[in-house]
C-alpha cells in the first residue's frame, strides 16, 4: 500500500495551462521495471507559481554514481537530482524531496532509465506533483522597500505613512518637491530638518526672481548629508543654474554662505538612497542685484581681471594661444549688462588647420582615420602606402596655433614618401660574364630599363618618375615620345611593365648631332628621361640610389654592368634575349687615358673605363649601369656609378669599356628634375 502525504493545494489553473497535480512514476511501477527501459517527463508552472514533486517511493537497483539504474530531476534545464538504490519514505522526505522544485514560472524535467539487466526485481519510483503558489514575499529580491503583499499569481508593494510609491512600484519615496517661484526671500530644507530624512527622497525646489536680481543661498547647521568612506556622495544636493551645476555637496561641510549663483532662476535637488540616518540640511535664500563673472569665455583671459563685476564694467577678453574670435582678431571688448550677462560676447573657437593638403595620388598617407581632428592641437601620423617608399621627415605634425600643421622640429612641409633605392627584393647566388655570361632573373637588377627603337639600348631607374641614360641613345629624339620596357629580363616576354617618355633631357655640355660609330667626343654622355606617369614601383621594377658625395672610383673595385647589348665576341653583331649581368673591375686612370684607336676618342676627367678578361659591356649596352656593390652583394644599397658610354669593338682582345662618372653630374639631375617638376606644376595650376 502506498501511502499519498497529506498536501493542501491552493492554485488556480489558467486556460491551457498542465494539471495542477497528479503522480509520476516508473514504467511498471509497482511491478518492478523492465530492463532497457526508459521515461522522459516533463511540467511547467504558470507565472507566480512554483512546481515541486513529492517522492513517495524509490527502489531502484544501486551502483555507483547510478550509472545502471537512474531517476534524474532538472529544474529549466539543469540537474539538480540523481537518485538510485532504495530511499525509505521518512529520508525521501527530509533529503530529497525538499530540492525538488522549480522556480517561479519554472519547469521540472524527470528523467528515468534502466541497463540491459538487474540481479532482482526492483518496484521503481512513484512521485506526486503539485503546482503551488509561491510567496514572492519571501524572496530577497523582491524589491519592495518597505512592505510586501503575496497573492495568488503575484505580489505587491505598499508604503507607510508620508510616502508614495515610486514609478517602479517598488520603491518609496517622500513627495517633498515645491516650487517657490516669485518669493525674494524664503526657506528650503530636506524632509524632517534637523531629524532624519527619509530613505528614497527625490525633492526639486524651483526658485525664480526678477532678471536683473541674482539668488544667494546660506546655509545653517546641522549641514549632514551620507558619504562613503572615500568621500563619495551618497546622498547629495545639487543645485542647477543656466551656468552649470554647484555640487554635489555632501558630508558634515555646508558649502560656503552666502553662496553666489549669479543666476535668478535655479532649482535644488535633493536626493537620497535606501539607506543611512542622517539629519539633512537646510538654507534660507535672499537675493541681490546681479553681477557678471569673469568666466566670459573658454580659451580666453579677461582685463582687468577680478572675480566679479557691476553693471556698466567694460573689459578686453584675449584669446588663448590657437584660439580666434574670427580670422581678423583673437580679442575684443564687452560691457557688462544689468542682467549679468556680457554684451557683446562671443566664442573662442581653437583654430582648425584642416585636412593635411596631400597631392593626389601621393603615397604619403594619414594613419588611422580618414577624418582626422583637425583642430588646435591635434595630431595626425603619415606613413608611406607602399612598402617600396620610406618616410623622409617627422611623421607626426601637431595642428599649430597659426592653422598649419607642424612637426617637432619645427617643419611646415609635410614629410615626403621617397623610393627605397637600391635594394633589389632577390639577388643571384653568383655572377659570370656579359659575353655568353650569366642571365639575371626577374627582381636581381629591378632598375633596369630597356628600349628598342629608334636605338637599342638600357637606361636605370631612378626614382618612380625619371630614368638616367647616355645621351648618345635619345639624341635627336628628345621630342619623341619613346617606348620603355621595365620589370622584365626577357626581351620576349608577355609579362613588362610600359613606360613612355614625356621628356628627354641631354645634358646641356653634350655635343649633339654626330652619329654614335663617328663620334670623338664623348664627354657629359648623359641624359634625363621623365616618364608620362608615375611607376608603380614593386619587386620587380625599382630605383636604384645616386652616387653618395664622397664616392670614390679606386682601381679595382668590383662592380656590375648589365644590357641586352651584342653577346658573343665575334662581333656577329647579335643580341641577347635574357638580361645579361657580370662583374668587372675598374682599370687604373692611366690606363683609361691610353685610348684605343690611336687616342681618336677623347678622355675626360667625366669618363672612367672598367673591364676584365672576357668581360665587358657591348654594342647596344649603352646607357645601361654600372653599379656597385657587385650584384649579389647586399650589406649595403646598390649605387649607380658609371653608363655605358663607348669602348672598342668587343671582338677585340682587350676588354675595357668606356663609362661616364655619375658623380659627376648629381647637382645637375638633382637641380634638373627640381626645376622641372616645379614648371610643370605650375603649367598645371595655371
Amino acid at each position: 500500500m502506498h501511502v499519498l502525504p497529506s498536501l493542501l493545494v491552493v492554485a488556480l489553473c489558467p486556460r491551457g495551462a498542465s494539471s495542477l497535480l497528479g503522480w509520476v512514476e516508473s514504467p511498471g511501477y509497482p511491478r518492478g521495471y523492465p530492463p532497457h527501459t526508459s521515461l522522459n517527463w516533463s511540467r511547467c508552472a504558470p507565472k507566480g507559481h512554483a512546481l515541486s514533486i513529492q517522492l513517495t517511493h524509490l527502489d531502484l537497483e544501486d551502483s555507483l554514481n547510478c550509472e545502471n539504474d537512474a531517476v534524474k530531476v532538472y529544474s529549466n534545464g539543469n540537474l539538480i537530482s540523481v537518485l538510485c538504490g532504495t530511499v525509505g519514505f521518512e529520508e525521501l522526505q527530509r533529503s530529497v524531496n525538499p530540492s525538488l522544485s522549480s522556480a517561479p514560472g519554472g519547469c521540472l524535467n524527470v528523467s528515468f532509465y534502466s541497463d540491459f539487466s538487474n540481479n532482482q526485481r526492483h518496484s521503481g519510483f512513484r512521485g506526486f506533483y503539485t503546482i503551488q503558489d509561491y510567496d514572492e514575499c519571501e524572496d530577497p529580491d523582491n524589491r519592495c522597500s518597505q512592505f510586501c503583499h503575496n497573492f495568488i499569481g503575484g505580489y505587491y508593494c505598499s508604503c507607510r505613512h508620508g510616502y508614495n510609491l515610486d514609478g517602479d512600484n517598488h520603491t518609496c519615496a517622500v513627495s517633498c518637491s515645491e516650487d517657490l517661484s516669485g518669493q525674494t526671500q524664503g526657506r528650503v530644507s530636506s524632509p524632517s530638518w534637523p531629524g532624519l530624512y527619509p530613505e528614497n527622497s527625490h525633492c526639486v525646489s524651483t526658485l525664480s526672481v526678477e532678471p536683473h536680481l541674482q539668488l544667494q543661498l546660506s546655509f545653517h547647521q546641522p549641514f549632514d548629508l551620507e558619504q562613503d568612506a572615500e568621500g563619495a556622495c551618497l546622498d547629495s544636493l545639487r543645485i542647477e543654474t543656466h551656468y552649470g551645476t554647484l555640487g554635489p555637496f555632501c558630508g558634515r561641510s555646508a558649502p560656503p554662505s552666502p553662496l553666489q549663483t549669479y543666476s535668478h532662476q535655479l532649482k535644488i535637488h535633493f536626493e537620497t538612497d535606501g539607506y543611512g540616518t542622517n539629519q539633512g540640511f537646510s538654507l534660507s535664500f535672499t537675493t541681490a542685484d546681479k553681477v557678471c563673472v569673469s568666466g566670459i569665455s573658454p580659451h580666453s583671459s579677461v582685463k582687468p581681471h577680478t572675480a566679479e563685476y557691476s553693471t556698466g564694467q567694460t573689459v578686453t577678453v584675449t584669446c588663448d594661444l590657437g584660439h580666434f574670435v574670427n580670422v581678423v582678431t583673437n580679442e575684443y571688448e564687452t560691457t557688462c549688462q544689468s542682467s549679468g550677462n556680457w554684451s557683446p560676447h562671443y566664442k573662442c573657437q581653437p583654430v582648425n588647420c584642416g585636412q593635411p593638403q596631400i597631392p593626389r595620388g601621393d603615397i604619403l598617407v594619414v594613419v588611422g582615420s580618414d577624418r582626422p581632428q583637425t583642430l588646435y592641437q591635434s595630431q595626425v601620423k603619415f606613413n608611406c602606402s607602399s612598402p617600396f617608399y620610406e618616410l623622409q621627415g617627422d611623421d607626426t605634425y601637431t595642428c599649430g596655433p597659426d592653422g598649419k600643421w607642424i612637426s617637432s622640429d619645427g617643419n611646415t612641409q609635410l614629410p615626403k614618401c621617397t623610393e627605397v633605392c637600391g635594394r633589389p627584393q632577390s639577388s643571384p647566388r653568383s655572377t659570370a660574364r656579359i659575353l655568353g655570361g650569366e642571365s639575371a632573373k626577374l627582381g636581381h637588377i629591378p632598375w633596369y630599363l630597356l628600349i628598342k627603337e629608334p636605338r637599342r639600348g638600357g637606361a636605370s631607374l631612378i626614382s618612380d618618375r625619371w630614368a638616367v641614360t647616355a645621351a648618345h641613345v635619345v639624341d635627336g629624339f628628345e621630342e619623341a615620345n619613346l617606348l620603355w620596357y621595365g620589370g622584365m629580363v626577357d626581351g620576349k616576354s608577355p609579362v613588362f611593365v610600359e613606360l613612355r617618355s614625356q621628356k628627354v633631357i641631354l645634358h646641356p655640355g653634350y655635343v649633339k648631332g654626330i652619329a654614335s660609330n663617328s663620334r670623338t667626343n664623348f664627354d657629359n654622355d648623359i641624359a634625363l628621361i621623365r616618364f608620362t606617369s608615375r611607376v608603380e614601383l614593386g619587386a620587380h621594377i625599382s630605383p636604384i640610389c645616386l652616387p653618395e658625395k664622397n664616392t670614390t672610383l679606386m682601381e679595382n673595385d668590383v662592380g656590375t654592368i648589365a644590357g641586352f647589348g651584342v653577346r658573343e665576341a665575334s662581333g656577329r653583331g647579335l643580341v641577347a634575349q635574357k638580361l645579361k649581368h657580370a662583374p668587372i673591375l675598374v682599370i687604373s686612370e692611366a690606363t683609361c687615358r691610353n685610348t684605343p684607336n690611336n687616342g681618336a676618342i677623347r678622355y675626360t676627367d667625366n669618363m672612367f673605363c672598367a673591364g676584365a678578361d672576357g668581360r665587358d659591356s657591348c654594342e647596344k649596352d649603352s646607357g645601361g649601369p654600372f653599379f656597385v656593390p657587385k650584384l649579389g652583394a647586399n650589406e649595403r644599397p646598390h649605387r649607380l656609378l658609371g653608363i655605358v658610354s663607348w669602348g672598342p669593338a668587343c671582338h677585340m682582345t682587350e676588354f675595357r669599356g668606356y663609362y661616364t662618372k655619375v658623380k659627376n653630374y648629381v647637382p645637375w639631375i638633382l637641380e634638373t628634375i627640381e626645376a622641372t617638376e616645379k614648371s610643370l606644376k605650375e603649367a598645371d595650376e595655371e
